[in-house]
């Protein structure tokens, strides 16, 4: 088992930050490039969401099965814990939470990761990932502001 630990600051709102985190449109903006999923819902994650999706890295490879359970979803502490597998993921626990900042609000990611062998590769890959999702919200959140 891995786990990767992020943490970005925004100079927006808590509330402006966790609306952008917890958006499924806001979430393929993020990833755009990387990932393509299909079968996403709409919306807003909420308490008890189970969502079942095929992924394909760089919308190249051939999509596979993932599955996500939010196990945790408070949204006045501005935290969640979603428990997902697939894509040759036997665990990834993904605890996200928005926290206030002297500059506005500081984003935490953090991803345990299990994989077999692969879990190295995989966590440099989460590890990329979630850091590119910064420029992304940092353009999203500038165009709700204005």
């Amino acid at each position: 088992m891995k786990t990767v630990r992020l943490s970005h600051v925004y100079e927006h709102s808590p509330q402006a930050v966790w609306s952008v985190a917890t958006d499924f449109d806001c979430l393929q903006e993020a990833v755009r490039g990387l990932l393509v999923f299909e079968g996403m819902p709409k919306g807003s994650l909420h308490q008890g969401q189970v969502i079942d999706v095929n992924v394909s890295m760089f919308g190249v490879l051939p999509a596979q099965p993932y599955h996500m359970e939010l196990a945790e979803f408070d949204a006045a502490e501005m935290r969640f814990v979603s428990k997902e597998r697939g894509m040759g993921v036997e665990h990834w626990h993904h605890r996200l939470s928005v926290v206030p900042h002297a500059q506005g609000a500081e984003l935490i990611d953090e991803i345990e990761i299990e994989a077999g062998w692969r879990t190295p590769m995989i966590a440099a890959w989460a590890r990329y990932m979630y850091k590119r999702r910064h420029k992304p919200r940092l353009a999203m959140l500038a165009r709700q502001s204005s």
